[in-house]
């Protein structure tokens, strides 16, 4: 329970509908990120929510302190991203590791036979009932199972999703007709750890990056200025760059090896192919041939369609039918049919 209005919710339907609910909050911030985050999911004002929320509903509840975990599965993980030229994904590791992996130990220590979380993605059996399928949510605008593909299938079958069905009005609803004192708490955006959505002063803070001096240069190698370290710039960033140029300049590439920024035009950011590595797939266990999907590049991304070919020690090659813009090494390439998540990997460099 992060304190918010989404897993009180999911905790007030359950009880509705006549399971035994334990409400569990996991203690993941690092200290010097408590100041700066009062009121999100890692801050103490959430964990007093969500102890009050339990209050109102008469359920048990825990703070179960994974501070050490975090640090080394989310926090290392984010900063090892950016050292390396890649733009991280912290939600999709906490998810893996942390909510559908540690608790689930905790889930056992209770004797709690499922974990219901608040996102909003929906799981249904297959037709022969050997395997856990995961869908988006019913509201598009909301749907998080993008979040969720890394998901293994023991993790899958233990999980509940009790708002997939629902809209965020609908769960507001919820939480208003229960009297929970989170009905009208507004949802936080950003990243847990990050409030102020400034990852580059947290890596820095946190001393988890230093500046270093580089180049940076255009797709010819030459050079037009110079940077303080590839962790700070992201594909497709214009702004901060502090060089000139007649026209607009766009981060194109991050290499970590001649420690560059390539900087190139707007129609240099659009590609039709990549390769994503480290996949997991959710409605099959192997992936023996080509197929067709629609593809999420980023969260926010609207899908594109493309023909996804496996190539050696768990690669895809995926070559889109039409060019998409900034493709980013390190997010997740999350592959659907319709509702369905196929599955999905990370992009590669």
């Amino acid at each position: 329970m992060s304190g918010g209005v989404d897993s009180s919710a999911t905790a007030a339907l359950l009880l509705e509908q006549g399971y035994d609910v334990v409400g569990i909050t996991l203690k993941l911030w690092p200290q010097d990120c408590v100041s700066r985050a009062e009121d999100k999911c890692c801050g103490p004002q959430a964990v007093a929510d969500a102890r009050a929320v339990c209050h109102q509903l008469g359920i048990p509840y825990y703070l179960v302190d994974e501070a050490a975990e975090f640090q080394s599965k989310v926090i290392g993980y984010f900063a090892q991203e950016y050292r390396a030229g890649r733009t991280p994904n912290p939600c999709v590791m906490c998810n893996q590791n942390l909510k559908f992996g540690r608790l689930l130990d905790r889930a056992d220590q209770l004797g709690a036979q499922f974990i219901a979380t608040g996102h909003f993605a929906r799981l249904e059996k297959s037709s022969d009932g050997t395997r856990t399928l995961l869908k988006r949510g019913r509201d598009s605008r909301k749907d998080q199972s993008y979040f969720l593909f890394s998901l293994r299938q023991d993790q899958l079958a233990r999980a509940m999703f009790p708002l997939g069905d629902k809209t965020k009005s609908d769960t507001r609803e919820v939480a208003h007709h229960c009297r929970l004192k989170t009905a009208d708490k507004e949802e936080s955006m950003e990243i847990c750890f990050v409030p102020d959505n400034d990852y580059g002063r947290f890596l820095e803070q946190a001393k988890l990056a230093q500046r270093h001096r580089g180049e940076i240069v255009n797709l010819q190698g030459q050079v037009l200025g110079h940077h303080d370290g590839i962790e700070f710039y992201t594909v497709g960033q214009r702004k901060g760059l502090g060089i000139s140029s007649p026209k607009p300049l766009y981060v194109l590439e991050l290499d970590p090896v001649t420690n560059r920024v390539i900087v190139g035009d707007d129609s240099a950011l659009d590609r039709d192919e990549f390769t994503a590595d480290r996949c997991n797939w959710i409605s099959f266990d192997t992936l023996c041939g080509p197929f067709e999907a629609s593809v999420k590049i980023r969260y926010n991304h609207p899908g594109a369609a493309a023909t996804v070919t496996p190539v050696s020690d768990g690669k895809v090659r995926v070559k889109l039918h039409s060019p998409q813009r900034a493709i980013t090494p390190g997010q997740a390439a999350v592959f659907y049919d319709g509702d369905l998540v196929l599955g999905g990997g990370w992009i590669t460099r």
